[in-house]
């Protein structure tokens, strides 16, 4: 019994899957664009679901940020849409970071051209 204990607690948390970009949109409109991003995760209710997604440079800086308020536990995938992101002049790509709130902000980005 206390080596299950003791194998228990070696363990540390289990976290759950992140979130998935799947496809990202994005249109200029004037001097600012909007991002129409396409997220799959294993919602499961408020415990575990993907609660936001965020535009950086290729620096890491953030540029735009869109909350994601509730679960999407029965539309998987789902798009969500940011418009009025400012875009520095002469910028040619950004990435979309997708977060849940049980792993935060996942590791990998998706590198979006602008064209």
């Amino acid at each position: 019994m206390r080596y299950l204990i003791l194998s228990l607690l070696l363990a540390g948390p289990v976290l759950a899957d992140p979130p998935t970009i799947e496809k990202v949109i994005a249109s200029q409109s004037g001097d600012t664009w909007r991002f129409d991003v396409t997220i799959r995760h294993p919602d499961t209710g408020w415990d575990d679901y993907a609660d936001g997604w965020r535009v950086l440079d290729m620096d890491g800086n953030e540029l735009g940020l869109r909350v994601l308020h509730h679960p999407h536990v029965d539309e998987q995938p789902f798009t969500r849409s940011l418009g009025g992101v400012a875009i520095p002049a002469g910028t040619t790509q950004v990435q979309i970071q997708a977060r849940d709130n049980v792993g935060g902000w996942s590791e990998g980005t998706t590198v979006v051209d602008l064209n």
